[in-house]
C-alpha cells in the first residue's frame, strides 16, 4: 500500500492512515528537519507539528500533486518559521564554528572492507558534513532534498515554492562551494599518488 491510499483514507478521517504516513515518513522527514534546524529537540518538535499540520489541513492537498512534496513544504515552512523566531538574522549566514561529536557516517563500520578503507571513508564523510554545515541554508537544503531525500528537482522546486532554474543554480553553487571547501581545507586529497 502506497502513500496515495493512506492520503486518501486519512482524507476520510482514518487516524490509523495517519499512523502509516508518520511510520513511512520518519527517518526521512526527521532528517530533512534536523538539517535545517541542527538541533535535536527542535527537529523532534517540528516533526510533530508537522504531522499535527498535516492532520489539520489534509483536505487542502490535491491529491493530483506529490504528497512527498506537499509534506515536505509543510515541514520546510514550520522550520523556516522557527528559524526566524530563534535566529532572527539571516538564515542565509553559514554557520560558523566547529562541529561537535562525530557524524553517523562516521559510526557505521563495514566488516566486510579493511579498516584503512572504512577510516578513510568516514574521513571523507566528516569532510563533507563540515563542508555542508558552512553552507547557507538555502544551499544544505537543496543539498539535502536532492542527495539524502533523493527528490526529484522539479519536487524541490515545489517544496522550496522557487523557480526550477533556482533549483539548479543553488545545487550547482552549492556542490561548487564544497568542492572548493574542501580542497581549500584538505588541498592534497584530491592529488593522485602516482608520482
Amino acid at each position: 500500500m502506497g502513500p496515495e491510499s493512506e492520503v486518501a483514507q486519512l482524507r476520510r478521517g482514518d487516524l490509523d492512515a495517519l499512523s502509516a504516513l508518520v511510520a513511512r515518513y520518519q527517518n526521512r522527514l526527521y532528517r530533512y528537519l534536523l538539517r535545517i534546524v541542527r538541533e535535536r529537540a527542535d527537529a523532534e518538535d517540528l516533526f510533530q507539528q508537522t504531522w499535527v499540520r498535516v492532520a489539520e489541513r489534509i483536505g487542502q492537498y490535491d491529491a493530483q500533486r506529490n504528497f512527498d512534496a506537499w509534506l515536505f513544504s509543510v515541514a520546510r515552512n514550520l522550520a523556516i518559521d522557527h528559524l526566524r523566531r530563534v535566529r532572527p538574522d539571516s538564515l542565509d549566514d553559514p554557520i560558523s564554528g566547529d562541529l561537535e561529536g562525530e557524524t553517523k557516517a562516521a559510526r557505521l563500520v563495514s566488516r566486510e572492507r579493511p579498516a584503512v578503507e572504512g577510516l578513510l571513508e568516514r574521513e571523507r564523510a566528516g569532510q563533507i558534513e563540515i563542508a555542508m554545515a558552512e553552507l547557507p541554508l538555502s544551499y544544505r537544503e537543496v543539498l539535502t532534498l536532492r542527495f539524502e531525500e533523493e527528490m526529484k528537482i522539479e519536487d524541490i522546486a515545489r517544496v522550496l515554492q522557487i523557480p526550477l532554474s533556482t533549483v539548479k543554480s543553488r545545487l550547482r553553487r552549492s556542490l561548487e562551494q564544497m568542492r572548493q571547501s574542501i580542497q581549500a581545507k584538505y588541498p592534497n586529497e584530491g592529488r593522485n599518488a602516482d608520482a
